[in-house]
């Protein structure tokens, strides 16, 4: 009995370090806009096999990604403070065991795209994982200019969902995706910022790394949410959302642009963790905000 008492937590420990491998909580956000580009595609919300598939599936590929991603990392990770105690390099779960792990999370989750929803949606979210943990991840260790490249494959979730809805990526999507890929180059720049000390520990050359000052930091920062605003609009520009959300995205965007400016202005640690926390806030109204005005 004694020996099952002791079990019992150990199991359930290791458990929670294959979920947290899975990073579930930072994938809400990625749920949550393949969500949107359901939505914003005129997807059936009443089709419960098909919306089901969508999160589902996406939330499962990106699970995988995750862990792939959290393997490949195992060693930076490990010289990361805010890193270093996840399961892999923290050496509570092992590489191989990860990888498979990762593998089967993403396999299933194709497997449920490509049956429950269409082959299309699959497609795209195999090269989300691809693109992520064959390029970006690599790449970390090798440019700053991978922030870029990842954004490439952080701004598919929201086509997923296109692709489920209509089987077909057109003009929406590319929109839809263009908004997320712009929102994320400030969000993650205020990361970078943030954590520079602990990426230069880990030899990871992010801007703040190779440049200290902060100045490109701020450059980039600004540019990618000026270009934001314009493009957030586009939907009511191309008839997909009505005039309210017109209105409303264009304040959203200025508060946004605001902090932006303020972290550019002081690259305080305290201005880039409100840019960071307001960059969280801003996409989910923003995909709210779309949905309730669409067209």
């Amino acid at each position: 009995m004694k020996t099952d008492a002791i079990a019992l937590p150990a199991a359930r420990s290791r458990a929670s370090d294959f979920v947290a491998l899975a990073k579930p909580r930072l994938n809400l956000l990625v749920v949550a806009s393949a969500l949107a580009g359901y939505a914003m595609a005129g997807g059936d919300m009443s089709d419960a096999i098909r919306v089901v598939g969508t999160v589902v599936g996406t939330a499962l590929v990106a699970g995988g990604a995750s862990a792939f991603n959290q393997v490949i990392e195992r060693v930076p990770d490990s010289l990361m403070r805010r890193t270093r105690t996840r399961p892999v390099p923290d050496g509570r779960l092992q590489p191989f065991e990860s990888l498979a792990f990762g593998m089967a999370l993403s396999v299933v989750g194709l497997a449920i795209l490509a049956a429950a929803v269409n082959p299309l949606s699959a497609a795209v979210a195999l090269t989300t994982l691809l693109t992520y943990a064959l390029i970006y991840t690599p790449l970390k260790r090798r440019s700053s200019f991978a922030t870029v490249i990842g954004a490439i494959p952080g701004a598919l979730p929201p086509v997923i969902g296109w692709a489920a809805a209509r089987n077909s990526l057109s003009q929406g999507a590319w929109v839809l995706f263009a908004i997320m890929f712009l929102w994320q180059l400030p969000h993650f720049l205020a990361i970078a910022w943030m954590y520079r000390e602990d990426y230069a520990r880990a030899g990871f050359p992010m801007l703040p790394v190779i440049e200290p000052d902060g100045r490109s930091t701020a450059r980039q920062a600004v540019f990618y949410c000026a270009a934001l605003v314009p493009v957030s609009l586009a939907p009511t520009l191309l008839g997909m959302a009505n005039t309210f959300y017109f209105i409303a995205a264009i304040g959203l965007g200025v508060m946004f642009l605001g902090l932006t400016l303020k972290f550019a202005r002081t690259r305080s640690a305290g201005d880039a963790r409100r840019l960071f926390f307001g960059s969280i806030i801003y996409l989910p109204i923003l995909w709210i905000l779309m949905i309730a005005g669409r067209v």
